[in-house]
């Protein structure tokens, strides 16, 4: 019997090297990825929008709280509307100078300009002024009841009473503390942020007190311990037993001056009660008994030229 040989066929391996096109659903796994890890083009989705306005819309003439006012956010065209409080809150801002208008029915419309850093949370009073409106109601001229332009009107040129008719637009009523000065821009930046409590001079002067100790007696979470014969020491009360705060004068690390510091001569106050509300340039050591910070009218002393 003839010898069968049995041809044995080489089997070719797919080549990896062949490039085929990504399929749809795997597109759509990457993306979502993508998304779930919370960045955009390299940028943290957090870091973008992490701001939030919240405030009050109240009459300027009565001072009661306008319901159902509505606050715009014109970077994206978000709107809130107030509660029965005029309270409204906006979440997800993100940082930069950021533009809002406010608006109710039988009220000029006002607009914000608010500069956001990164993550801060702000509070606002708006104030909308019903007399205002009635005022510019009463003031605009109605046009002629003939309803005909003559003359020059006629023409094409609005004189007369055809001028007059024109509506009037809104008033737009902004309302802004003025600054004290270069010197006190970092304090009033903290300010803005509402994360302390703050008293200026006029506060001061007005509410008459006599020493720093009086001032704090009126803020909350803060008390005044006179025990123990060595005078009245403020503490604030989420601190430690014998935790003494942090007293910073015009910059500088003073808690020896600080607490004797006379009321005539202050011009702004920061207070801080916690390790949680201390800003972070003044985030030291003692941080956890809390912060007070001095803004004397004449500053420190200057330093000799040698």
């Amino acid at each position: 019997m003839p010898e069968r040989r049995l041809s044995t066929a080489r089997l070719t391996p797919p080549r990896s090297d062949r490039w085929a096109p990504p399929r749809i659903g795997d597109l759509a796994r990457r993306l979502a990825v993508v998304l779930a890890a919370g960045c955009v083009l390299g940028t943290p989705l957090a870091a973008q929008s992490t701001g939030r306005l919240t405030g009050a819309v109240h009459d300027r003439s009565t001072g009661a709280p306008i319901a159902e006012a509505t606050v715009v956010f014109l970077g994206d065209g978000r709107s809130v509307t107030t509660d029965s409080a005029g309270a409204f809150r906006i979440e997800r801002l993100p940082m930069g100078v950021l533009r809002f208008l406010v608006r109710a029915k039988g009220f000029p419309s006002a607009g914000l300009m608010l500069p956001f850093a990164k993550g801060e949370a702000m509070e606002r009073r708006v104030e909308l002024d019903s007399s205002a409106a009635a005022a510019a109601a009463s003031a605009t001229p109605r046009a002629s009841s003939a309803g005909a332009p003559t003359g020059n009107a006629a023409a094409g040129a609005p004189t007369g009473n055809a001028a007059a008719g024109a509506q009037a637009l809104p008033t737009v009523a902004v309302a802004a503390e003025a600054s004290r000065g270069p010197r006190y821009a970092n304090f009033e930046r903290r300010r803005r942020t509402g994360s302390g409590q703050y008293v200026v001079a006029e506060e001061i002067e007005k509410g008459g007190f006599n020493s720093l100790q009086d001032i704090a007696r009126t803020l909350r979470g803060v008390t005044v311990s006179c025990s123990g014969g060595l005078g009245c020491q403020i503490q604030m009360t989420r601190a430690p037993m014998r935790c003494k705060p942090e007293y910073i004068v015009d910059d500088n690390v003073d808690n020896e001056f600080g607490p004797s510091v006379a009321v005539r001569d202050i011009e702004a106050l920061e207070f801080y009660t916690g390790a949680s509300d201390v800003p972070g340039e003044y985030a030291g050591r003692n941080a956890g008994c809390g912060v007070v910070v001095i803004w004397t009218k004449s500053g420190p002393p200057r330093r000799k030229k040698l």
